[in-house]
Order: structure tokens, then sequence, then C-alpha cells
């Protein structure tokens, strides 16, 4: 302490040198300067640095030292037997890293690939104190070579690379550290714990920490307890010891709060893939229940650690929550439901109206059965909402966002396969497969209230019209579709086209439109059509013939 107040030392009487400024001709030049002895007495040799080591164990090999021609290459040479030795392995090791780097370094860069898949292999934080530290002096190691704009072509990207994993590793070397020397919190609790652990100040914070003496050790995700994973396992334990005693309260106090939320605002839930979360956990998720529409809400396993009465208020609000928010969007689809299992429908008008709600509300007139209902059933149809299109049966308020959303969560629920529905609903989606709700037009989908609606147009100019006539696709075309999308929807409403004249010899102006014709399908003719009754043959026919005469 005198020595360092009264800035007292004993005097330097040599200083090691080294010579500055080298000459680059030759490897050989290169390192008799660099060991040329000092030109005053006053100075000593300095010690062989690890720089010069590499240089000479590297001049050594003829493989190398036949790459370095010419002053700029022994200079850059130079430069990187220079790289400091951050992993300070020695100077075997750091020739072999030196060794690799010149073999791109002679060629101009290193590969970007190398560079990249290098900073790369170093991003691993686990491990102990020691394997950490290796990393780190390995990362800064390449920090250093993205830093040199003539060795590294992308040089921000990689350098703002290293820093990152350096970052990375540095935190966690932190976290392992306090592990080590740092960890209050295990004193704390084993000095209070085995006293009196009721006492134990516990609380949450509003992001869900648990706090025991303002020290964390976990956090609620939901209703299920995480201790925090920098914990040594020895702690856990403990950890859980001390939770424990206060969870219950804890939980308590979520769960009235997610009753709360439940009853309040229909928007403090969202239902998506099957679950029902809060912020962001999980609470329930839907099941199999009676019918399609009716799925069975099955409570998070997490929420069994609730008080009995707190968790059946927990299942009643849900229940409810879920019943709100689906009874007017699935309303008119519900109705169709009831009617398909009224005895008095009639098997045909049931069956077709079961398949309507397994299909979303949305079902081809083709092969539908529509053909064999009776008048007073297709009244009935009307009276439920359903709509009876060109090609298509539909009831208008399923293809609402709201409404196909909760039925494909519901009809997932249920065990069936189907493609999630657009988010939005739009009139025109561009899809490779079947969506419901929609009309499959080659690459485009068009809604079936659209498609419907078109057709309904078409329809008017045909009869308005008594013979061909041209349909104008202005309305179409306002609607996303391209004119091979709308062509082929009317194709398959049993409009036809004929190619228009061509222009006359001599004859200018715009090309005529095509004009369309409009039939029923063959299909739908031979399903109204009576069946055909066989013609019996053989002797036993010829019997009977004489017989009736």
């Amino acid at each position: 302490v005198y020595a360092i107040e009264e800035h007292r030392f004993p005097p330097l009487t040599r200083l090691f040198w080294r010579e500055a400024e080298p000459r680059f001709d030759s490897l050989g030049m290169l390192v008799a300067d660099l060991e040329s002895p000092p030109p005053r007495a006053e100075l000593a040799p300095a010690p062989e640095a690890i720089d010069l080591a590499v240089l000479k164990r590297l001049a050594e090999d003829p493989a190398i030292a036949q790459t370095v021609r010419g002053r700029g290459a022994v200079h850059r040479f130079w430069e990187a037997c220079s790289l400091p030795d951050f992993r300070q392995h020695g100077a075997d090791t750091h020739a072999r890293f030196v060794a690799r780097l010149w073999q791109d370094l002679r060629q101009g860069y290193l590969g970007p690939d190398y560079v990249a898949g290098s900073i790369a292999q170093l991003d691993n934080p686990s491990g102990d104190i020691d394997t950490l530290q290796g990393r780190i002096s390995a990362i800064r190691s390449w920090s250093y070579i993205a830093q040199r704009q003539d060795w590294v072509l992308a040089k921000e990207e990689m350098a703002a690379r290293a820093r990152a994993v350096e970052t990375r590793l540095s935190d966690a070397l932190h976290a392992r550290l306090t592990e080590r020397f740092v960890n209050r919190r295990t004193t704390v609790l084993m000095r209070k714990l085995g006293a009196d652990a009721a006492l134990l100040p516990v609380r949450m914070e509003t992001d869900g920490q648990v706090l025991v003496d303002d020290e964390p050790i976990g956090h609620l995700e939901g209703f299920r307890f995480i201790v925090d994973p920098l914990t040594r396992h020895a702690d856990r334990k403990l950890l859980l010891a001390a939770a424990e005693r206060h969870l219950g309260e804890l939980l308590a106090q979520r769960g009235d709060a997610l009753v709360a939320a439940a009853i309040a605002d229909d928007n403090a839930l969202v239902l998506e893939d099957g679950a029902l979360c809060w912020g962001d956990a999980a609470v329930a998720r839907l099941g199999k229940g009676r019918d399609l529409l009716s799925p069975k809400l099955l409570l998070d396993p997490a929420l069994s650690s609730l008080p009995p009465a707190v968790h059946r208020k927990v299942a009643d609000a849900l229940e409810d929550w879920l019943q709100r928010r689906s009874e007017k969007p699935l309303g008119p689809l519900r109705a169709v439901a009831t009617a398909s299992v009224d005895l008095a429908a009639g098997a045909q008008l049931r069956a077709l109206l079961l398949h309507l709600v397994e299909a979303g509300g949305t079902l081809p007139r083709q092969g539908s059965g529509l053909d064999q209902l009776t008048p007073q059933q297709r009244d009935r149809m009307k009276q439920l909402g359903i709509r009876i299109g060109s090609l298509d049966l539909f009831v208008p308020q399923s293809l609402k966002p709201a409404a196909m959303s909760l039925w494909a969560e519901f009809a997932r629920a249920w065990g069936l396969k189907l493609p999630q529905p657009p988010a939005r609903m739009p009139v025109t989606v561009t899809t490779s497969g079947p969506l419901p709700g929609y009309r499959q037009l080659g690459a485009q989908a068009l809604r079936v209230d659209m498609a419907d609606k078109l057709l309904h147009a078409a329809h008017r100019v045909r009869v308005a019209a008594r013979s061909r006539f041209a349909l104008d696709p202005a309305m179409a075309l306002s609607m996303g579709l391209t004119t091979a999308s709308y062509a082929r929807l009317l194709r398959e409403s049993g409009f036809r086209t004929a190619p228009p004249r061509a222009l006359g010899k001599g004859a200018y102006g715009p090309p005529a439109p095509p004009m369309w014709s409009w039939r029923p399908r063959r299909q739908d003719q031979r399903e109204k059509a009576p069946p055909p009754v066989a013609t019996p043959k053989g002797a036993f026919a010829a019997l009977a013939d004489l017989v009736r005469g």
C-alpha cells in the first residue's frame, strides 16, 4: 500500500523489443527480422510470442510455404498468423486453426458457409462452466475474424451473428456461476422453511411469477406451476415444498379471476385448434359430445389442483361461455340438426338434413336426394332457412366467419378431418382442395351463396332471351373469378357455349361474344327419368305369356 501511495517501485533497467517493421519479401526474411537481436544494450530480445511460433511452424510445412509467394501473400499470411489465440490452447493447436483459415484466405475470402457454420456450431448454451468458457473463447476468435473486411464478405451479418452467440453464451455462463456461488434463494429458504413454512411470505406477480420472500421460485402457466429452470436439482424439492404451502390459495384466486372473466367478457377466452385458452394458457379442450354441435368440454388436468368448489364454478362458467358464444352463430344450424331427428320429417328429409349439418351447412345438390322429397318436405326446408340453389343447398347464416369457424372446431372435436376454413370467408379463394362453404372451380373456389347469385343472374338473362344469349362476366370478375372459372361454373349448371362466328373477310371490329344456351344436365335427366323395366326372356317368360293369354 505504501509503495502504491508513494509511487515507489524499483526502476526498469531493460525493455523487451521486437522488430516492429519487418520485411515481407519472403517467409525466411520475415522470420529473420522478427528474430533479429535488439540494436541497443538497454533492450532485451522478447520471448517468442504465439504469432511468431505459429509463423515458424507453418513456414516449415512445404505444402503451406509454397502457397506464400510475393510480398502481398507474405503480408497477408503474417496477418493470419497474428490472429490472437483467445482459446489459449497453445501454438500447435492455434497453428492448425490458422492453417485452415489460410486455405481460404490465400484464394481471397473465407467461405461464407465455413464462417456461418463455425459460428452456429458454437451457439449452444448448455454445458458446465468450463465448457461454456471454452465456447466463449472460441466465439471471440470468430468475432475478431468477422471484423476483418478483407477476410469476410458479409462482414456486418457475420459480426452480428458472432455477437449474438457470445451474448447467449455469456448469459448462460452467468447463470451457471450464479447457481454455484450466488444462490441466495436456497439460503433464504433453508433458513426460514425449517422454522415455520406457513409464515413464509409467498406472493404472485401480475405476470404469474411466484416469489417466496422476494426470491423467484417459479411461475404459473395458467394453472400449472413451473419450477424455475435455473434451479439446481437438489433444490427442486425444497422449492416445491415452499410453493405447495401457498399454491392452493393462489390457484383459487386465479380460478375466481377466470370465472369472472368468462362471465363478464365473451372475448376474454379464445377457442383455437380445439383448445379453450385464457391468455396464453389452455384451460379446456373440446371433446366428442352427444352430437356434432354439442361438444363436451374437457377441463385441463392442471385445474384438478383447484379446490372442489372453485373447480365446479370454473366448469360451469366455461360451459356457459361456450353456450353463449355458439348460440347465435350456430343457431340456424342447430335448428337443422334438431329437425334431422324429428320422425315426422320423413327418412329422406332427415338424411338430407343430417348430411347438411355434417357438411357445415352447405351440400352439393347433386346426389343429395333432393329430387326424392315431397313438396311438403321442401317447404319444411325453406322454413328451416335452407336455400335451394342451382348447384348447392346451403344455410346462409352458416357461411359467416364466426359460424364456419365454430362448426369447424366442433367437427374436429367430433373426429371429422377437414381443412381449416378461411378466417374472413372471402367471396373467392385460391386453393388446391375443397373448402367448407365453397364450390371448387379449378384453381379457384367461390362461396356457394355467391355462386348461386351468379347462376340466378344467368338464368334471368336466359329466360328473357328465349334462345342463344350472351352473358356479361362483369359481376363474376368483380368477385375475383377468372373467365375460365366463371365458364366452369356455368357449365356445371347446365349452360353450354358455342364459339363466336369469325368476322367476315374485310370486316373489322371487336370479336363477337360467345353465345350461351342451357339444357338440364344429362345426369339430372337420368335421375328424374323412371327406371327402365327389364323385359323377361327365356322359357319361363314364354310360359308366363301363355298363362296371361
